[in-house]
């Protein structure tokens, strides 16, 4: 089983939202035995919430439910996951500060790696914008999962 968590800033914007399209995405292909899917934030200042309900309205209007519950980066998570994808470059760089050994250090990618339009990009965060900074992050998002589950699927072993 594939393991692959989400990291964003505070686990209520971006990396919920990442998990829940993920999820749908290997449940349509029939993936969903394959894979082990979470996500969670560098900080903790959200710990126990549910996703920004602008988060959830936006995913509910494409017909995804964003229901995880926001919590903090462990050390446990770099030890137990095979890739953790990280939203933007200051969550990518807290996340490779906290590795631990060079192993935890290799598992850690920029989310839009793989992006053919915008490599290595960030996804912006849409916390203090408008309800079209948050269609704008779920169709970023849509669009790189695409990418992940295409890549992971190909890949025989991580």
């Amino acid at each position: 089983m594939k393991k692959i968590l989400f990291v964003c800033l505070g686990n209520i914007c971006r990396s919920p939202l990442a998990e829940a399209l993920f999820k749908h995405k290997i449940e349509t292909l029939g993936f969903t035995d394959q894979y082990y899917i979470d996500s969670c934030g560098t900080n903790g200042y959200h710990n126990g919430e549910q996703a920004d309900e602008r988060t959830r309205r936006n995913a509910e209007s494409h017909g995804i439910e964003v229901n995880s519950i926001s919590r903090q980066l462990t050390l446990g998570d770099l030890m137990d996951f095979d890739v953790i994808l990280t939203m933007a470059s200051d969550v990518h760089f807290q996340v490779l500060n906290f590795c631990r050994t060079q192993e935890q250090k290799d598992k850690i990618h920029l989310f839009r790696e793989l992006d053919p339009e915008a490599p290595n990009s960030n996804v912006p965060d849409p916390w203090y914008g408008g309800e079209e900074g948050f269609e704008k992050v779920y169709q970023i998002i849509e669009q790189n999962t695409v990418h992940w589950v295409n890549y992971l699927n190909s890949r025989q072993h991580l």
